[in-house]
């Protein structure tokens, strides 16, 4: 038998090859068939050629030999991978366990870092990154023109651009919309007892089947109800259906009374839809009703739109399709003149954008700190890890001096990284859930879709990626750091983690060092927000708002005679107002339609007396309807004139209050007082000049505004303000006694204060502010944790050193001074780099930031000197430690 060349034994050390193997058994039955026939008397070759014929084809039996060789082998390595494997994992369990003071630390540090990248990954993933609740939503497309100033007003359409709209485009299967001006609390339902608010919002009849949106039970608003319809109809959202109509399944077909009259409920919608959500955030709504376009005709602009594309339809030809009809559309239609007044309003945005758009930058900038988080923690973990490993270095040595390999000490180290990463995932997970449930329940928060957060799918994914990457980068470099060395060195030194030198200090302080400049960067942009949010605070509103509070009053307008009703209107409204001005700690009162800082609209241009414009140069005023005393009320400054009275009534001079803005704009250099603004035809004498009021946010200048007084102008809706000495919560029960004796269909309705108003309004500024606030002081004590870590492992290694030192007559000072000498050094070299990358993330942030340069030295100056002294606080403990080492004892340990 002829045998096997020895290179070919040799190489099976290099792993195994099935198909070599099937060809060398092949060859031993071959040449032993040969053999045997030889012995028999055959010729070699008629024996050679009877064997090859008795074994059919060789090279087809090879290939099947290999096969099945093949199979069998990877079944092996696979059944030995995971042999391994378990042993690992039983092995680095009992390790764990045994030094369980280091395992609870590790597992508390990464599930404070996965927690945080969970709970901000399905914020970003609800907000950014998950389709909106309706079906095909991407093809549904916000309708107006690009972000103006004035807001909401400059943002709507009328009924007959509406329709026009709808009737001209190309590009839409439909479009809808709902009437943008909306307060909470608007109607008042009467169930049996006494009456109660709700928040009502009137949509166009085809709004939900546009949005997709099918109803839970009944029906949904039909094409006959755009017009009015036979009898006025409803439909309940589920949480008002639930509490106010215990979830009553036959609730469709009856009526309720709203506003004093008889309404059908015609459905109840899914649970799953919340108008608040998308299009109002913070807003709680209670039910729905169709809009009258007929009735609402004449009240200008109220109209929000939006519609659903075509399949195949871009947002390019929408927005072609959008400049085509604008010049031919009239806002309305019996004024020619007003042919093209939106020409450029009826661009299409998606959806998607419209909800969340202006959040994005914010949203990166947390996801970018809670991956700074991640960073730390991982860091911290490898000095761990590194720590630990050096304690181990003789354990390591046994194993490799009985035939482990490198990669077998990598790989258990790599378990050991990934139980302590899976833990600190599944605790970790625990912490994102309730953070959500939290988030999801801050009403008080105008944030879009908040509601929806949850830990779906992708949240899950996002944690096993969190703990596998955590794992792998920040657990292998201690496996690959300590098997870099000569591990039998070791086992020649009595001492333990002997063998490992200064070497792996300096690892260990490079990464204390990354993790300081980690934390400097999270501090600086944090410091920067809470700066811009001060800033945000200091802001002039325009008015006061503490200690001012305002309550919605239930009052329905009787009558067709326009001078009957603004007569009838100032006698209730001074009657209010001298009752609720006449209870214990009341200051001042007043009555106005739109509170500032909600809702807005305009009705038109007032042009100056004796002037010209060029169109379009004047802008569109905000419009506040008021009585007198509000302007005291709400504590807004009066420049000039007086205030309205109640003389100023239906059958006297028309009469404005005009803000600082508008009186420039009109009468630039000159005083306001007593000049005229021309409406068409009806002349308004100017009564006085007061501050600028913001009216959509805190952070946007104040544009034109005028007032008119109640007791010329129909409001929209009323609301009491007043001013009090007490807190606005011990004065409610008694202003909502006085509103019912005037009128006992007064709903019971909450006294809110002025300053949850503008609370809200600054909430998603302060909610992010305190998100990455809370990030960088997470960030800042990790970062302490690893410089103690550091400090006291570097204290524990030079014992013997420090013993000796103190022996020949260092002083416990002398050493303490050493330590946190050490300390300093690795703290301001972290900043220094943290430093640098601060002004990189301070201009990445800039957008963010409100009154506050990203180069604001106050910042960077207070957070430096907070993260300098927490981090010599961390190098104290294991200094005052060094300090009190016996020389003795240092020395026989050793």
């Amino acid at each position: 038998m002829k045998r096997v060349p020895l290179w070919r034994r040799y190489a099976r050390f290099f792993g195994p090859d099935p198909a070599a193997d099937a060809k060398d058994e092949l060859r031993f039955h071959l040449e032993t068939t040969i053999d045997e026939l030889v012995h028999r008397g055959w010729t070699p070759d008629a024996a050679r050629h009877e064997a090859e014929r008795r074994m059919g084809d060789l090279r087809a039996l090879v290939r099947i030999g290999a096969r099945i060789g093949g199979k069998m082998e990877r079944r092996r390595q696979v059944r030995d991978y995971w042999s391994d494997m378990l042993q690992d994992a039983r092995y680095g369990l009992r390790t764990l366990v045994r030094d369980s003071g280091f395992a609870s630390v590790s597992i508390l540090i990464l599930a404070l870092a996965i927690g945080a990248n969970i709970a901000v990954f399905s914020v970003v993933n609800t907000l950014l990154l998950r389709p909106l609740p309706f079906p095909e939503s991407r093809e549904l497309a916000r309708i107006g023109p690009p972000p103006t100033p004035c807001g909401v007003s400059c943002a709507t359409f009328s009924a007959d651009e509406f329709e026009e709209f709808r009737g001209q485009n190309r590009t839409y299967e439909d479009v809808t919309g709902y009437e943008a001006y909306t307060t909470p609390d608007n109607v008042r339902i009467t169930l049996g007892g006494e009456p109660q608010s709700a928040t009502s919002i009137m949509v166009l009849a085809n709004f939900f089947q546009v949005l997709g949106i099918q109803p839970a039970m009944g029906r949904l608003f039909t094409a006959d109800e755009l017009r009015g319809g036979p009898h006025p109809v409803a439909l309940l959202t589920n949480a008002y259906w639930r509490r106010e109509f215990n979830a009553d399944p036959a609730i469709v077909g009856k009526a309720m009374e709203m506003n004093g009259g008889a309404v059908t409920i015609v459905g109840v919608l899914p649970e799953s839809f919340d108008f608040g959500a998308v299009f109002s955030p913070g807003a709680k709504v209670d039910l729905f009703t169709p809009v009258d376009l007929t009735l609402e005709r004449h009240w200008g602009s109220i109209v929000a739109l939006f519609g659903r594309l075509k399949p195949g339809v871009s947002m390019a030809q929408a927005r072609e399709d959008g400049l085509r009809i604008g010049p031919t559309t009239y806002h309305d239609v019996t004024q020619p003149e007003t042919k093209g007044q939106d020409k450029d309003g009826f661009l299409p945005m998606p959806l998607r954008d419209y909800v969340t758009g202006k959040l994005r930058r914010s949203l990166i900038v947390l996801w970018c700190a809670v991956g700074a988080i991640l960073l730390i923690a991982g860091v911290n973990l490898s000095n761990l890890l590194l720590a630990r490993a050096a304690a181990r270095a003789r354990e390591f040595a046994v194993r490799g001096a009985l035939g482990a390999g490198r990669g077998r000490i990598v790989r258990q180290l790599l378990m050991e990284s990934l139980m302590l990463s899976g833990a600190g995932a599944v605790l970790g997970l625990g912490l994102a859930a309730g953070t959500i449930a939290w988030l999801a329940h801050q009403g008080a928060v105008a944030l879009p879709l908040l509601n929806s957060l949850r830990i779906d799918g992708a949240a899950m994914g996002w944690t096993v990626l969190l703990a596998v990457l955590t794992a792998t980068l920040f657990g292998v470099v201690p496996g690959l750091k300590i098997t870099s060395g000569n591990l039998q060195e070791v086992l020649k030194d009595s001492s333990e983690g002997a063998g490992l030198g200064r070497r792996h200090e300096r690892v260990r302080a490079a990464l204390v060092v990354s993790e300081v400049a980690l934390a400097c960067t999270l501090l600086v942009s944090a410091g920067l927000l809470l700066r811009s949010f001060v800033r945000v605070l200091d802001v002039d509103l325009g008015f006061q708002p503490e200690r001012a509070a305002a309550i919605q009053v239930a009052y329905d307008e009787i009558g067709s005679d326009t001078v009957a009703r603004e007569e009838r209107r100032s006698v209730v409204y001074q009657e209010i107002l001298r009752r609720v001005g006449a209870l214990p700690g009341v200051g001042a009162a007043g009555m106005v339609d739109l509170l500032p800082l909600g809702p807005n609209r305009d009705w038109d241009t007032p042009v100056p007396q004796g002037k010209t414009f060029a169109p379009g140069a004047l802008p569109a005023p905000l419009v506040y309807v008021i009585s007198p005393g509000f302007i005291r009320a709400i504590g807004i400054r009066l420049h000039g004139g007086r205030d309205f009275t109640w003389d100023d009534g239906p059958k006297s001079e028309r009469v404005v209050l005009i803000n600082a803005s508008a009186a420039h704009v009109y009468w630039p250099g000159e005083d306001a007082v007593d000049k005229i603004l021309m409406r068409g035809n009806e002349q308004d004498r100017v009564l006085g000049v007061v501050d600028d009021v913001h009216e959509e946010s805190t952070e946007t200048p104040s544009g034109a505004q005028i007032y008119y007084p109640t007791t010329q102008q129909q409001p929209a809706w009323a609301e009491l303000v007043i001013r009090t000495s007490t807190p606005p919560a011990s004065l409610g029960p008694s202003v909502l006694r006085v509103l019912r004796q005037i009128n006992p269909n007064q709903p019971a309705t909450e006294l809110r204060p002025i300053r949850t108003i503008v609370d809200r309004a600054n909430s998603s500024r302060q909610f992010f502010m305190l998100l990455v606030g809370a990030f960088a002081v997470l960030g800042m004590l990790l970062a302490a944790l690893g410089i103690y870590g550091v400090i006291s492992y570097s204290v524990t290694q030079r014992s013997r050193e420090i013993g000796v030192r103190m022996a020949l007559g260092a002083s416990s000072g002398r050493v303490q001074r050493d330590v946190l000498g050490n300390t300093l050094r690795l703290a301001l070299i972290g900043v220094a780099a943290g430093t640098v990358a601060s002004a990189v993330a301070a201009r990445l942030i800039a957008s963010l930031l409100f009154g506050t340069s990203p180069w604001d030295a106050t910042s960077y100056a207070g957070m430096i000197l907070l993260l300098v002294a927490v981090a010599v606080l961390s190098g104290y403990l294991p200094a005052r430690r060094a300090s009190r080492i016996d020389p003795i004892q240092a020395l026989r340990s050793n």
